[in-house]
């Protein structure tokens, strides 16, 4: 499949909006301006729109034929706390606040794909373009699910697209199951018993505790979980003490586990609530445990993945689609979406060049060159899902 003439005419006010978008970062649940705008192009469009979905989110309709089938589409709308370096002319206008993971392309992506549904596309069916808050740890696609989202809109499968530096600009890379990890979090607070630091006998040492705790943690994934489950369990805060002289009376530690697979999850749980009863015994502290489970893992339903790949192989060509990508350990909130309805999420190339940072990454930039491929994707997608000859519909 060429991409269409009008697609490609489309590139420079695309372009615009994105970067347009970008010098108006906002954060989770914050993106009014980015809704607003988002809303108003759709009403433009002539396409139903709705605001309020999960406090920031719109979702757009867009009806055609007789057909009772629905579909979803997704694109995310929140920025990062974080300080850009950039200093080309759309950099973030707002301290402290950045695009620095691509929403703002992929909210255009999904843009653009509505101007040609809407417009040209031909298809029977509905399309339901979701456009979500809050993704980046906040959990909006939960909040829309829990605003009614798929009560309101009832779609029978839903979909989602990705940007990914180090992949050829352009090319499209689909798993057929996980496609990024599990976000928990996990809190342990040491309580020990204070002392001179040159009498440590005379106290518990909650710092000894936690050194010992933070090296058999990590004998969960080398000795407990299946060495064909990957799993992370990274202990990324260590806090105790405020003198040298002094054996504080608590420590207190925090991180983060990584997994694919629910069953994973539990394991390591169960694995870590063991270890710090024994840890906390042979130190003589008293450690409270706390396990907050996060985002769940992002797995595509091996149906709707094998479409999407065959789907991509005809936008971008047979040489640009990537069957064979590893799953990120990375968190992903569209697995949200996937735990209630069969879908798949995609990765489509960022390129080394331009936006060629890693994600997360003060000097981050999407690259406007993959949009029309964005587009071409999603119009692509929508017409494979809802064909008009299923339908005995004349186009």
């Amino acid at each position: 499949m060429e991409i269409g003439h009008a697609i490609r005419q489309m590139q420079s006010s695309l372009s615009a909006l994105r970067r347009d978008l970008h010098a108006h970062p906002e954060l989770a649940f914050e993106e009014h301006r980015t809704a607003e705008v988002v809303a108003q192009r759709l009403e433009q469009l002539g396409i139903e729109t709705h605001r309020g979905i999960g406090r920031t989110g719109v979702v757009g309709v867009i009806r055609k034929g007789r057909s009772t089938r629905a579909i979803g589409l997704r694109a995310d709308m929140d920025a990062l706390p974080i300080t850009e370096r950039n200093t080309f002319p759309h950099h973030s206008r707002h301290p402290g606040k950045m695009h620095a993971c691509g929403h703002d392309g992929h909210t255009t992506m999904l843009l653009g794909a509505a101007q040609v549904l809407a417009a040209e596309a031909c298809f029977d069916g509905t399309v339901y373009l979701i456009f979500q808050p809050a993704e980046e740890g906040d959990g909006g696609g939960l909040a829309m699910i829990e605003d009614g989202l798929f009560e309101r809109f009832p779609m029978d499968s839903v979909y989602g697209m990705h940007n990914w530096p180090g992949l050829p600009a352009g090319h499209i890379a689909v798993h057929l199951g996980p496609v990024m990890a599990s976000a928990d979090h996990f809190e342990v607070e040491i309580l020990g018993h204070g002392a001179h630091a040159a009498m440590p006998h005379l106290g518990v040492d909650p710092v000894a505790a936690g050194a010992a705790l933070v090296q058999a943690l990590q004998t969960i994934a080398s000795r407990v979980i299946d060495p064909l489950d990957p799993v992370v369990v990274s202990v990324t805060c260590f806090h105790a003490g405020e003198a040298s002289n002094v054996i504080p009376d608590r420590a207190q530690l925090s991180g983060t586990v990584r997994a694919f697979r629910p069953e994973v999850q539990d394991k390591v749980e169960q694995a870590m609530q063991r270890i710090c009863a024994g840890i906390g015994a042979s130190f003589g502290a008293n450690i409270a445990f706390k396990y907050h489970r996060g985002y769940p893992p992002t797995v595509n339903t091996r149906a709707e993945a094998e479409l999407c790949a065959r789907v991509a192989a005809e936008v971008v060509g047979a040489t640009g689609l990537t069957t064979d990508m590893k799953p990120s350990m990375g968190a992903e909130d569209f697995s949200f979406f996937l735990r209630e309805k069969p879908g798949a999420y995609v990765w489509i190339g960022n390129g080394p060049g331009q936006g060629g940072c890693t994600l997360h990454n003060p000097n981050y930039d999407f690259n406007d060159d993959i949009i029309p491929h964005g587009v071409a994707y999603w119009q692509r997608l929508a017409e494979t899902l809802l064909p008009v000859e299923a339908a005995g519909v004349e186009a």
